[in-house]
């Protein structure tokens, strides 16, 4: 009886492992049946069409003009600025949760990252508002940048925590035993062993912040060529997704987009498993 009690359970959570999978199934078989056609080398190499290319393609039974390139390139550069706000301060702020976790000032740091990462979206991208495009008198990349380095924040904290928690004790002993200062301990023999652990972290932090939105379109506004100037409006794959949807001719595009944009983010977390499996820390 114990042994088809057993066999029972582990079938039934089985079972509803598969359920939860089911979802991304669907999704990635919704995507991949109606946004095949777009994918093509045009999706990474041209700028996003207008609604009269998109009409005239119609016309002659032909597949849409134009891809997401300014999308991408937008995207590219807010991510990599938002890169260096946060990686930065966060990796700081986790060595001081590690090091002084029981002091009152490291207790109201984590309870405000807890809230930070509690934060809808567009709140943050409201923040970001007034923070940056209120008084740089327009919307920017260094403003959408500075909304997902808010976003990024506390992933790259508490993972940078956590890993560093995780190290023997002996580490650190034997490097002031042996006459290094404590930065060099730091820098030198902590944050290299817990390297698998932070990374793992930024890079789930990229892909929580690659599909956001709202704080974009608060924040960065979009724009219809390519740019690279971070003081100007740029684009991004997310606002792109959302100008395709609110045109009807344009609607094809929603599904290469947000196919590639998933595949994007699919393709980090796979890294980030595969980094945490190698770096893991026994």
């Amino acid at each position: 009886m114990r042994i088809l009690k057993n066999r029972l359970f582990y079938y039934f959570v089985c079972g509803m492992s598969a359920l939860t999978m089911l979802p991304l199934f669907f999704i990635l078989f919704e995507l991949l049946k109606k946004g095949y056609k777009q994918f093509n080398i045009a999706l990474f190499t041209e700028i996003a069409p207008t609604s009269m290319d998109a009409i005239l393609a119609k016309m002659t039974g032909e597949v849409i003009p134009g891809g997401v390139l300014n999308g991408i390139t937008g995207g590219f550069l807010i991510l990599i600025l938002a890169m260096l706000i946060a990686i930065p301060l966060g990796i700081f702020a986790g060595v001081y949760l590690a090091e002084k976790s029981e002091s009152l000032f490291a207790s109201v740091v984590r309870y405000l990252t807890d809230l930070i990462q509690g934060t809808p979206s567009i709140v943050v991208g409201i923040i970001a508002y007034a923070w940056v495009v209120k008084p740089l008198h327009g919307y920017s990349a260094l403003a959408g940048s500075a909304a997902l380095a808010i976003m990024m924040l506390p992933l790259v904290i508490r993972s940078t925590e956590e890993t560093l928690k995780l190290l023997p004790g002996t580490l650190k002993e034997a490097g002031l035993a042996l006459g290094a200062s404590y930065s060099s301990v730091v820098f030198k023999i902590l944050l290299p062993s817990a390297f698998g652990g932070m990374f793992t972290g930024i890079l789930l932090a990229i892909s929580r912040v690659m599909g956001e939105t709202a704080p974009l379109m608060l924040t960065t506004l979009g724009a219809t060529a390519i740019n690279w100037d971070i003081s100007q409006p740029t684009s991004a794959i997310p606002l792109l997704i959302w100008e395709f949807y609110s045109d009807p001719n344009l609607v094809d595009m929603i599904w290469s987009s947000s196919l590639l944009l998933l595949l994007l983010i699919l393709t980090l977390n796979i890294i980030a498993k595969q980094i945490a499996n190698k770096w893991k820390i026994q």
